[in-house]
């Protein structure tokens, strides 16, 4: 799945193709992409509309028209693709955008899982995926005071903690096992059982591990790829996630993999000891 540093990248293609253009037409071929208006009002509404900028809140892009706003979620293998002139669509191309030039820009999806809501102008913010959302991992919007209020109040083991979007906004299963890995701290640790160095040294390992992803573009595990058709080159950094059985670049004890909540779960069990509850 797409996490905060890849969909931050897309973003950032979005912007380099489609910022500017206006939308001739609309297909849609696999309605439940379109959760709400109905189909035929969000194609007749776009038409005319032009994209002045593309944002991003945590995992969501938000597409901004001149007179709405499309809240766009990639889910698992969403992904869009710019085509300079009419190109033949395959079955996992959901919506095409055609454009008063002739551009194209089509949204892909294997799974069909992602998702794309049209709003007035301004309703973003109240849409209900963006407003459960907790503040963007950043050195001003992440607040240590404020972070260790909220983990002190939960006996959820930190990874899942961590997953919801509701502490901090974007991190997804690849960005938790490598923060956990730099804050020295098990994937299974109870919340409310991180002293204030803990919660301080994960704040920062959560700020710096997705100011570094961002900059290298994400990480391409499997298919992911920008806006651009590029992959991202942050898996070349990876300590923990991926790396079964190769040695901790901290103390060379091998990797190991386990189920925390469901999902797998890379750590160093020298590095980051499950302390005993008292």
């Amino acid at each position: 799945m797409p996490e905060l540093p890849e969909v931050e990248t897309v973003r950032k293609g979005l912007i380099s193709l489609v910022k500017g253009k206006t939308i001739a037409k609309v297909d849609v071929y696999w309605p439940r992409i379109i959760e709400f208006p109905e189909v035929e009002i969000f194609q007749q509404q776009l038409v005319g509309e032009k994209i002045e900028t593309v944002d991003r809140r945590g995992k969501y892009l938000i597409f901004q028209f001149t007179h709405y706003e499309m809240v766009s979620h990639l889910r698992m293998e969403g992904k869009y693709e710019y085509f300079t002139e009419p190109t033949p669509l395959d079955k996992h191309s959901h919506v095409r955008f055609i454009f008063t030039d002739g551009t194209e820009l089509v949204y892909r999806d294997v799974r069909k899982f992602g998702r794309m809501a049209l709003l007035k102008k301004g309703a973003a913010k109240e849409y209900k995926g963006l407003v459960q959302l907790g503040p963007e991992p950043t050195e001003t919007e992440f607040e240590l005071a404020n972070f260790k209020r909220q983990l002190a109040k939960s006996s959820t083991m930190i990874k899942p903690l961590l997953l919801n979007q509701k502490i901090v906004a974007g991190l997804g299963n690849i960005y938790v096992d490598e923060v956990l890995w730099l804050a020295k701290i098990h994937p299974e640790q109870p919340a409310n059982t991180l002293n204030g160095q803990a919660v301080q040294r994960l704040r920062e390992a959560i700020i710096e591990v997705i100011a570094k992803a961002k900059e290298a573009g994400g990480t391409t595990i499997r298919t992911y790829l920008n806006a651009l058709g590029e992959a991202g080159h942050f898996q070349q950094e990876l300590h923990v996630y991926g790396q079964t059985d190769k040695p901790c670049s901290r103390c060379q004890t091998p990797i190991i993999k386990i189920k925390v909540a469901q999902r797998g779960t890379h750590l160093c069990l020298h590095c980051q000891k499950l302390k005993k509850v008292e």
